[in-house]
């Protein structure tokens, strides 16, 4: 149901309701905004790229046609703003590091403090990891498992085919099943 809301949100906006368009960034704003931080590894640009993906977004409101889900073109935006932003700062010579906040968070009901601790320390250690990828592997694993995008979904955003997006997912978790063993997360075969 949300996904016609969300295109009907879209029409309306096209129309020049911009209520309907406030309406979309309202739902949308805080997933686009921790998409960012984790592919960016830090809190504050991730907040203005999201901000730009909506302004990119409301740019080309004419051009948008419900094709695919609403969120596929969204994420989309915010993939390529975040790789430009990556490609950008490697140029000039700085390294983006993975915070550990609130969007890493597990909650369960009564949690030992032994094992909050070993909670804490896997959370940080697999972000570590995470941020030892390639970008093109950082992404898809993120839009897979954190944002969860179906294989479908991640073809449209990064433009290729399901069969590509399976192999460069599998590849992916491979190579990230290869730093948790760097860093002994993982016990070695």
């Amino acid at each position: 149901m949300t996904e016609i809301q969300d295109w009907d949100l879209v029409k309306r906006a096209q129309n020049g309701d911009m209520r309907a368009f406030t309406q979309l960034v309202d739902r949308y704003q805080s997933a686009v905004v921790h998409f960012c931080e984790r592919m960016l590894g830090q809190s504050g640009p991730g907040e203005d790229l999201a901000q730009e993906c909506f302004v990119r977004l409301y740019r080309h409101l004419h051009r948008l046609e419900p094709q695919a889900r609403f969120t596929t073109v969204l994420f989309g935006i915010a993939r390529n703003l975040t790789l430009n932003a990556l490609r950008d700062a490697k140029r000039r010579g700085l390294h983006l590091s993975v915070p550990l906040d609130e969007a890493y968070t597990t909650h369960s009901s009564e949690p030992s403090p032994s094992s909050m601790a070993y909670s804490h320390e896997l959370k940080h250690l697999i972000l570590q990891a995470l941020d030892r990828l390639r970008p093109e592997h950082k992404d898809i694993l993120l839009l897979r498992e954190f944002e969860g995008f179906d294989y479908e979904e991640l073809a449209q955003i990064l433009g290729c085919k399901k069969g590509t997006i399976k192999s460069r997912l599998a590849r992916a978790r491979e190579c990230l099943r290869k730093e948790l063993t760097a860093i002994g997360v993982v016990p070695h075969e």
